[in-house]
C-alpha cells in the first residue's frame, strides 16, 4: 500500500509540473473568486460528527491557496467564507465557524504575511467581536504590497447591490441632486462605484468546490462576464493540481464579452 501511494504521489507531481509548464505565458486571471464549499460533507465523509473539524481543515487550506495565487500572479482573491444565508445555521456551528474565520483573519494579517486583507459583507449582521477582528486585520495590512484578499463574511450578493444603491442615493442626496436629475445620468458604472469591491477588477474566474454548480449569491453583479470552474473536490481536499486545472481551463477559453 505504501509503494502504491508513493507511485501515485510521484505521478501527481509529474502531472502538476506539466500543468505548471503549460501555463507559462498563459492568460492569468487578475481576480479569482473562490466558493469554498464542502467542509461539512468532508467531515461527515471521514466519520466526524462535529463539522467544525471540516471548517477548520478548510481554513488551513487558505494560506496554501493564496500562495498558489501569488505564484500565478493573481492580484485579487475573494474568499466566500460566510453568506447571509449561513447566518441561519445552528448557533453551535455558527459560533465555531465565526471563531475559525477570526483565526483566519488574524493569521493572514500577522507580520511576515504579504497580503492586504479586506472585509467584505454586512458587518451589522455579525457579532461585534468578529467585526473588530476583521477590521483590525484590514488596518494591520492596508499598507502591504501583496495581493488583495477579500474575506466575504456575512455576504449576500443581493444585499450588496441593495447597499450599493442605498449608498449611491445617500451620496447624491447629500449633494442636493434631485431624483429626476439622478435618473437622467444613472448608469451601471455609478452603481459599480458603490459595490464592496469598488476599485478592484471584476472576477475573471470563479472556482467552486464540492460538485455544486450554483453561485449561491456570490458576487452577482461582478461575475457578469466571469468564467466558472466547478470541481467535485471538497474544499479541504483542494490541491495545487486542482487550482492549476482551473487556470488551465480558464486560459483555454476565448473571452469575447458578447462581441
Amino acid at each position: 500500500m505504501g509503494v502504491r501511494r508513493k507511485v501515485r504521489e510521484a505521478l501527481i507531481q509529474v502531472y502538476e509540473r506539466r500543468l505548471a509548464h503549460a501555463l507559462v505565458d498563459a492568460d492569468v486571471p487578475r481576480h479569482v473568486g473562490v466558493i469554498m464549499d464542502g467542509n461539512r460533507r468532508w467531515a461527515r465523509a471521514i466519520g466526524l460528527e462535529d463539522v467544525a473539524h471540516g471548517h477548520r481543515r478548510g481554513a488551513d487550506k487558505i494560506v496554501d491557496l493564496l500562495g498558489w495565487c501569488d505564484d500565478a500572479g493573481v492580484a485579487v482573491v475573494t474568499l466566500f467564507m460566510l453568506s447571509t444565508d449561513n447566518l441561519r445555521r445552528p448557533e453551535s456551528e455558527l459560533s465555531a465557524l465565526l471563531r475559525i474565520i477570526e483565526d483566519v483573519a488574524v493569521d493572514l494579517s500577522r507580520p511576515g504575511r504579504p497580503w492586504k486583507v479586506r472585509q467584505m459583507g454586512a458587518p451589522e449582521l455579525l457579532p461585534a467581536e468578529t467585526v473588530a477582528v476583521l477590521k483590525q486585520a484590514e488596518e494591520d495590512t492596508c499598507d502591504r504590497a501583496g495581493a488583495t484578499v477579500n474575506l466575504a463574511v456575512g455576504y449576500g450578493g443581493r444585499r450588496e447591490i441593495a447597499d450599493a444603491v442605498r449608498s449611491l442615493l445617500t451620496e447624491h442626496a447629500a449633494r442636493g441632486t434631485s431624483l429626476e436629475e439622478l435618473v437622467e445620468v444613472l448608469d451601471v458604472e455609478h452603481i459599480a462605484e458603490h459595490l464592496y469591491t469598488r476599485g478592484q477588477p471584476d472576477p475573471d474566474l470563479v472556482i467552486r468546490t464540492s460538485g455544486e454548480q450554483r453561485m449561491s449569491g456570490f458576487l452577482l453583479w461582478q461575475t457578469a462576464n466571469a468564467e466558472f470552474h466547478f470541481t467535485d473536490v471538497y474544499w479541504p481536499d483542494f490541491r495545487r493540481i486542482d487550482f492549476l486545472r482551473a487556470l488551465r481551463d480558464y486560459s483555454a477559453r476565448h473571452r469575447r464579452f458578447g462581441g
